[in-house]
């Protein structure tokens, strides 16, 4: 009887933690909701200046607006701009963090320099970046890649150098190879790590990619901010920021489930079971 009641109780326990998860994704536009119904009361009651902030009403008119001229276009070369450099700094992170987190003497040569260049703000690369490759699409990859480089190479680092030496030991009683070890003990155990890592990275590839296109650039959405800063136009300046941060959480929503994916297996308190 014991065991029955135990059996029943279980899908009881679940069913409470669905019913918790149903209202989560609601519950995360709330606060944007509020912030568009206060901006848009807010300039219509004349307390705010509709030049300086327009209402969101002008701020959708405006993203239609696009829409119609061409806005895909600026999209795709912004899009393929973070794809190209994402993937092309998160795989030198991936390749050169485990070699540092392996290897003492790669961690002597390389570290303290890797740590010096990640204080350097992006900004302070386009001048020098401008120079060697003039204003062409390389240079805003290379500064879009070095923006992801960093996120995903402390990621890996840290989750290699934090793997208990006791799992490594018993890989090492099986006699295992350096390659199994790593594929089989090593990567299992820094994986989640190494997904925080580039899931920063993806974030930051995007904060790059903006500050890439207001520099040089005739089409994306960092160049949309540009020219809506010198027609004057607040509205376009918007639309850009909220296609920004609506391609910045589908990326990093897509990061995310691939994140949760790949490790089902851990037995942890799931971020909607926190919130």
């Amino acid at each position: 009887m014991e065991r029955t009641s135990l059996a029943l109780d279980v899908p009881r326990h679940t069913a409470t933690v669905r019913k918790r998860r149903l209202p989560g994704f609601p519950l995360g536009l709330l606060l944007p909701a509020l912030a568009l119904l206060g901006a848009e009361l807010g300039v219509r009651a004349g307390l705010v200046p509709a030049n300086l902030l327009p209402p969101p009403s002008s701020v959708f008119e405006a993203l239609s607006w696009l829409f119609d001229n061409g806005l895909g276009t600026h999209i795709g070369a912004s899009a393929l701009r973070v794809a190209a450099g994402f993937a092309a700094g998160a795989l030198l992170a991936l390749a050169l963090g485990a070699l540092v987190a392996l290897d003492r003497t790669a961690a002597r040569l390389f570290d303290p320099s890797f740590q010096a260049l990640r204080a350097i703000p992006s900004l302070a690369w386009v001048p020098l970046l401008l120079l060697w490759f003039g204003i062409d699409e390389t240079p805003k990859v290379i500064l879009i890649a070095i923006g992801a480089f960093f996120p995903v190479y402390m990621g890996v680092v840290a989750g290699i150098r934090g793997v208990e030496r006791s799992l490594v030991e018993v890989g090492l009683l099986y006699r295992l190879s350096p390659f199994a070890l790593a594929r089989r003990v090593l990567l299992p155990a820094a994986l989640p790590s190494v997904l925080t890592g580039l899931r920063n990275g993806l974030s930051l590839a995007w904060m790059f990619m903006v500050a890439a296109e207001l520099i040089a650039a005739s089409r994306g959405l960092g160049y949309l901010l540009t020219d809506g800063r010198e027609t004057g136009r607040a509205d376009i300046m918007l639309a850009a920021i909220v296609l920004l941060a609506l391609l910045g959480k589908l990326s990093d929503s897509a990061m995310g489930a691939v994140e949760r994916r790949r490790l089902a297996w851990r037995d942890s308190l799931s971020e909607s079971e926190a919130r």
